[in-house]
């Protein structure tokens, strides 16, 4: 049966969440107290079903996973999520880990593999850096997408232009590759500025990246 914890009165749309899957209910409600008592949302679950079947709200978030579960495993899981496009980042947690196990955990992409009994400052710690790891990869995709959405407004002739100016050519070098007129490209590349938002060459550069047009420079004559 799903545990969850009641919302803080401070709670707000943007409160991280940590997630908690453990098939030992003594073990849920001391993790629950324990992150509640810092201020964090908590959502509990006995087994790998239950999470897979609820849906999370889309704000900064970490797992904290038993490895052995009725069921589906610990690890099983994680390959799951990993199959299913799902980052939230995950922290270990186990009574009966070996060195393979914790090998394979950490390869898979988990943030902390911690031994029961646990130390609350070190499963907190953990969970912490787990939350802000999650914060920083939702801003990074949060920025992509916006990038991505003004980069689509470009014409087909405009990402010409910014596919060779990012590589390092000059107007007349970008003109003599299209066939323009120097005056032509430099049109384009003020239209380009304006519609990617940049507000220099390096902004364009950081954007082409962030997006990977990462094109080779052109042989062309200067």
């Amino acid at each position: 049966m799903t545990e969850r914890a009641e919302p803080s009165p401070k709670e707000d749309g943007d409160q991280p969440i940590v997630f908690i899957v453990d098939d030992d209910a003594s073990m849920r409600r001391a993790l629950t107290n324990l992150f509640e008592s810092v201020g964090l949302k908590v959502e509990a679950f006995g087994s790998a079903p239950q999470l897979l079947q609820a849906k999370p709200p889309d704000v900064p978030s970490c797992l904290v996973l038993d490895i052995r579960l009725p069921g589906t495993s610990g690890l099983e899981l994680q390959t799951d999520l990993a199959k299913a496009n799902i980052q939230t980042p995950i922290i270990f947690i186990t009574g009966h880990g070996d060195i393979p196990m914790t090998v394979r955990a950490m390869k898979s992409g988990a943030i902390d593999f911690l031994t029961k009994p646990v130390r609350d400052q070190d499963i907190l710690d953990a969970v912490q850096a787990a939350i802000e790891r999650d914060r920083k990869r939702r801003d990074l995709n949060k920025t992509v997408s916006n990038v991505r959405s003004r980069f689509e407004s470009l014409s087909s002739r405009e990402r010409d232009v910014l596919s060779l100016v990012t590589s390092g050519l000059m107007n007349k070098q970008v003109a003599a590759q299209l066939g323009l007129a120097e005056i032509t490209v430099k049109i384009y590349r003020g239209q380009i500025m304006r519609k990617m938002g940049a507000k220099s060459l390096a902004d364009l550069v950081r954007m082409s990246e962030a997006l990977g047009i990462r094109p080779s420079k052109p042989d062309v004559q200067t």
